[in-house]
């Protein structure tokens, strides 16, 4: 039975009950983190904290919770699930809505407690660590039409679910994404990065990319071993004859790609400096 964490009451995750006038329900007014753990390790706790609370300072909610107060809970939520998850890699999703109203309004309303959850579910095992090991994701290549605060982690995903499920359903495993201007942005749920010549390339954060923290933690652990990451714009053609490409998130770790929309990149394998690359970042995870 898993445990989870509502509005200050730890209870089973199939009791857990809101309001359907709750606006992240209705609106998907909120903002949510998932921080992987592994045996009761954090990685990124405060860079997750940190863009959680600039998520719902740009939305004007007022939670009330520190970081302090969320590291007791997730702790709690970590103890209490260990049993159901006997693997010690145990995720942790955080859920932060403007509340329910007593009816259906677009402007906030004021003096409503905002809704608060958080469960813990079983994660993925870490990337292996060497090319022999590792499979390549294919994926799909889409022009990005989610709206333009994709800086935001907002729980309103619908942009993002319909780009995932155009892989999904050809079998692929993501959605790489490219703007109007033919420049990659991010993919529906990672970020990007590209290998050319061994000069490892990132698209620069602006409002439509969100900044990821798997993204912050692969460029400052590469940083520690005198490796360079250029944040500069990625064409679609670039991305397209590049050596390797990489997808980062909470779950993939660092991921390599073999193909995009049809077509190979590289020598259609997993890259040399994908390896140095993950082996760089299981050194470093937990900095922050």
């Amino acid at each position: 039975m898993t445990i989870a964490y509502l509005n200050g009451e730890y209870l089973p995750l199939e009791d857990a009950r809101i309001s359907p006038l709750d606006r992240g329900f209705l609106y998907g007014d909120g903002i949510y983190e998932v921080i992987p753990t592994y045996n009761g390790r954090f990685v990124g706790f405060n860079a997750h904290m940190a863009r959680m609370r600039a998520g719902l300072d740009a939305l004007q909610i007022r939670d009330g919770l520190t970081a302090d107060v969320w590291k007791t809970i997730l702790d709690r939520l970590i103890s209490e699930n260990k049993q159901q998850m006997p693997d010690a890699n145990i995720g942790l999703y955080l859920h932060v809505s403007r509340g329910a109203d007593i009816r259906r309004h677009h402007a906030f309303p004021e003096g409503i407690p905002p809704t608060v959850f958080a469960y813990a579910f079983p994660f993925p095992a870490p990337q292996p660590e060497t090319r022999a090991e590792a499979v390549g994701l294919q994926v799909d290549l889409a022009e990005d039409l989610r709206w333009q605060r994709c800086n935001i982690k907002s729980t309103s995903l619908l942009g993002n679910i319909m780009h995932y499920q155009q892989g999904h359903q050809r079998g692929l495993q993501e959605t790489l994404l490219y703007n109007r201007d033919g420049e990659i942005t991010e993919a529906s749920s990672s970020n990007v990065f590209v290998v050319k010549n061994k000069q490892i390339m990132t698209p620069p954060l602006d409002h439509q990319l969100l900044s990821g923290i798997t993204r912050m933690l692969l460029i400052e652990s590469l940083a520690s071993q005198g490796v360079e990451v250029l944040q500069q714009p990625i064409s679609r053609e670039a991305l397209l004859a590049a050596d390797e490409v990489w997808l980062t998130s909470s779950s993939k770790e660092v991921a390599p790609v073999t193909e995009v929309g049809g077509k190979t990149i590289g020598k259609g394998d997993v890259g040399a400096c994908w390896q140095m690359a993950i082996q760089a970042y299981h050194t470093n995870k937990f900095i922050l």
